[in-house]
């Protein structure tokens, strides 16, 4: 009886246990959600947003919630909702009645808007961190109410109009980052001289204009990056003493000169790429503690910036490709720059030999397309295979690099020559000479006779095969006036005055002119007979400059035979002139101009073969190797042979966000090359998707650059306007307006459109408006904010809206009715740059 009672005291005792648990639960719920209380607000927030809390852990109730921290009084002062997913605007009545906040960060989500309450938050909020969402419209002036705040980040949102004067008021501020937004005007004057306590100030990628403030008030700003915008005029306000980071890169700069006592002692990193820097950089004596430098694109003309440059003994990353730099690489690179992993001094007019730079830590290493002559040091060539990337091309140098592949030899020694000698073992001779003695005679015998015979052969095929050729061309055989031609070519040769091809009388004494193989004796029999006498079954194209043919040179060597029909006052000489300088232009994303030939009144340039068609035709489901006869406006070109198709290209992945991003950037870089790396600057003219093919690799080259001048005069407007759909606004307003780098930008952005919503310029549906171009289409849907609705479905899914849509507002600067609003393209290479695909999310 006893054992029964201790039983039941038991479970008695259990239950009051459980119905205590029970009763505590009730009270820790029914707290959580009393109205006007820290937990209540930030319940409120994610349920808004229709998203569960967190669930409470133990008695600290919205204390132990995953990204809420609080004070001993269990009032809420750190509050993070960073990469949740949350979409749509910030709800009233959550996070800014949350009165003791001193830390909010909700980057990383979709959040559309600002709470109007949020500002009630000045008298506690410390940092504020609202960066990659998607809140647009004006930062308000409210944001002065934020008296103690430290750090504000508003990066990578669709912000516009000017930056707030209110800024200026918020005297604590010690980190402003408004970079990636829309922002327009100059830098605010109230920022300068109202946040002494600033240290890092970031308003790059925006559309900041005019001349850079004094930023001598700002004596603590130690970060200052105001890349990617239109800002002009001097620099020399941004070198402050205490300045550690500078980056002004993308920008329209020209002035350089500093103040006569500054020495940029702390300065570590510089970047003032992408400018319009003229003149001397002078930087000796200053700078000791520098370890990242680029002044890629502009055009300076210190001749001893080379030798100052190996003083600075910290440096660790250089770029002064397209600079116009001359003279030497100084020896101190090889001794003094211990810690050097990057070294890009491309694109220049660089002499001499290349030092042994083999006991530096390179990983980058660039010295391509400059006036570098002799033997390439066996040391450093043994390094190359540890570095992630090395380019010799364009050169006067030679090499032996045993060790890498034809195709990494090719790729990254272009124009030099590979001088490997022939390994032999003197043991193994030793070893073998009592053996082969008796062998010696014999085999040199046997192999005199075998070559003398082969020698014999390959004669009498040569001159067979000459005598066939000149039997069969008929600008050689002299037809007489009123004998037909039994030709198919689109000219139809008839020896008549008015046919060009009339006025070669002997096409054997017309010589080509191949840059890359100048001991090939090649003539114009050689391309009539390489293009079936230019017969339309080799047609690849008609376009403004004229008819394209595919042909086969003797050799082997597949190209492309551009006959530019339209003529031009200019003499033999100068445009052999001309063709020769073109020639001589190089860059991954140019189609390269490889040859020449000046046949009577015709110049003929000579094209690298692209064997994978143009943008024009992936874009709207033309197979790649495939021409449409329909519209011979572009220069498309295609693999045919009598009309039939003998190879359609259509590799995997081309209609991905990825790929489309890698076309905008190359053919952008292009472009920039083409304003800021050419001496004189190349305006293209007739930017288009069918000017824009893929080499067997897939890379995106631009076509026909430096042409017009050639092609046609001054006064032949089809030549000097750009194509129907492609060309600016000003050429409608005035009859005399002139191509400039700005009309090509323009063209760019019409060419980015299209990649994005994949549309046709002209003549396509456009849902939703009435307009009759893409270009107004566009726009007019990106000024909406409606850019989402117009990506191209194809590659919706393949990559993040996010970088579509700021690719479409890209587009949208560039398309600017103004010239002078059209940002440049170096600063367009620059913005593609900042949205480009990431590693992580391209695999």
């Amino acid at each position: 009886m006893g054992c029964c009672d201790g039983g039941a005291a038991h479970r008695r005792a259990v239950l009051l246990f459980l119905a205590a648990v029970v009763a505590a639960t009730c009270v820790a719920a029914a707290a959580a959600q009393e109205p006007n209380t820290d937990a209540y607000f930030v319940s409120g927030f994610f349920s808004k947003l229709s998203r569960p809390a967190p669930s409470a852990s133990g008695a600290g109730g919205v204390c132990s919630w995953p990204g809420v921290s609080c004070d001993g009084e269990g009032r809420v002062t750190a509050f993070s909702a960073a990469g949740m997913g949350l979409a749509g605007a910030i709800p009233e009545d959550t996070v800014g009645k949350l009165a003791r906040l001193q830390v909010l960060d909700l980057s990383g989500n979709r959040l559309t808007a600002l709470p109007n309450d949020l500002w009630e938050l000045g008298a506690s909020l410390r940092a504020l961190n609202l960066s990659g969402n998607a809140i647009a419209g004006a930062l308000p002036n409210n944001v002065g109410n934020f008296a103690r705040l430290q750090a504000l980040d508003v990066s990578h949102n669709a912000f516009a109009g000017t930056l707030p004067q209110a800024l200026g008021s918020i005297a604590s501020l010690q980190v402003l980052n408004a970079s990636h937004n829309r922002f327009q005007g100059q830098v605010p004057s109230a920022v300068v001289f109202g946040c002494g306590n600033l240290v890092a100030m970031d308003i790059s990628g925006n559309a900041l204009d005019g001349d850079l403030p004094d930023l001598s008030p700002l004596r603590s700003l130690a970060y200052l990056n105001l890349s990617g915008n239109r800002l002009g005029g001097s620099v020399i306000s941004a070198f402050q003493e205490q300045l550690k980071s500078i980056d002004l890169s993308n920008n329209h700069f020209t002035g350089l000169n500093f103040s006569s006592g500054y020495a940029g002692s702390a300065l570590m990193y510089l970047d003032l790429s992408g400018n319009e820097l003229l003149g001397e950089f002078n930087i000796a004596g200053r700078f000791r503690n520098l370890r990242h430098v680029n002044l890629a694109y502009n055009q300076l003309s210190n001749a001893n910036m080379l030798v100052s440059m190996g003083e600075i003994s910290e440096l660790e990353y250089v770029n002064l490709s397209s600079t116009g730099l001359h003279g030497q690489i100084p020896p101190q690179f090889s001794f003094r720059l211990v810690g050097l992993k990057v070294l890009d001094l491309s694109r220049n007019n660089i002499s001499g030999v290349v030092p042994d730079m083999s006991s530096l830590r390179l990983r980058v290493l660039d010295l391509s397309v400059n006036n570098l002559t002799g033997e390439i040091p066996v040391a450093l060539v043994k390094k190359l295979a540890s570095m992630d990337r090395f380019n010799f091309s364009y050169n006067n140098l030679t090499v032996c690099a045993s060790e890498l592949s034809p195709e990494a030899f090719a790729a990254a020694f272009a124009k030099s020559r590979n001088d490997c000698p022939i390994a032999v073992n003197p043991d193994s001779i030793k070893k073998g000479r009592g053996k082969r003695k008796g062998m010696k005679l014999a085999l040199a015998i046997v192999l005199s006779l075998f070559f003398s015979i082969l020698g014999l052969l390959c004669l009498a095929v040569a001159c067979r095969r000459r005598r066939k050729r000149c039997d069969t061309l008929p600008v050689v055989k002299q037809v007489s006036f009123k004998e037909e031609p039994a030709v198919s070519g689109p000219f139809a040769f008839q020896t008549d005055s008015t046919t060009w091809v009339a006025d070669v009388k002997v096409a054997t004494s017309v010589p080509v002119v191949i840059f890359e193989k100048p001991l090939l004796s090649f003539t114009f029999a050689d391309l009539l007979a390489a293009t079936s006498n230019f017969d339309r079954g080799t047609l690849l194209a008609e376009g403004r400059f004229g008819p394209v043919y595919r042909g086969f040179l003797p050799g082997g060597i597949q190209v492309a035979v551009k006959v530019l029909v339209h003529g031009s006052v200019m003499e033999d000489q100068d445009a052999a002139r001309e063709l020769e300088r073109l020639g001589r232009i190089k860059h991954p994303n140019l189609v390269p101009l490889t040859g020449y030939c000046l046949a009577g009144d015709q110049r003929i340039a000579i094209y690298e073969y692209m064997e994978n068609g143009n943008l024009h035709n992936l874009l709207h489901d033309l197979p790649l190797g495939v021409q449409t006869t329909e519209d011979w406006s572009g220069d498309t070109w295609e693999d045919n042979v009598g009309g039939v198709a003998t190879e359609i290209i259509t590799p995997e992945g081309t209609a991905t966000w990825m790929f489309r991003h890698k076309i905008a950037l190359g053919a952008a870089r292009a472009l920039a090359f083409l304003h800021h790396g050419c001496i004189p600057q190349i305006v293209h003219r007739d930017v288009k998707a069918s000017s824009i093919y893929f080499d067997c690799s897939m890379e995106p080259r631009l076509s026909d650059f430096g042409l017009s001048m050639i092609a046609g005069t001054s006064t032949d407007n089809n030549l000097l306007h750009h194509s129907p759909g492609y060309t600016p606004p000003e050429f409608s307003i005035s009859e005399n307006a002139m191509a400039t780098a700005k009309s090509d930008v323009y063209s760019f952005g019409v060419v980015l459109f299209e990649l994005v919503t994949g549309k046709k310029p002209l003549g396509d549906e456009y849902p939703d408006q009435k307009e009759a171009s893409l270009v107004n289409w566009a726009r007019a849907m990106v000024k909406g904010n409606l850019g989402s609705s117009i990506i191209d479905p194809k590659i919706r899914d393949t990559g993040l809206e996010r970088q579509m849509e700021e690719a479409l507002r890209i587009a949208y600067l560039c398309t600017a009715e103004l010239p002078s609003k059209r940002p440049a393209m170096q600063q367009i290479v620059g913005l593609l740059k900042d949205i480009g695909p990431k590693v992580a999310e391209q695999d």
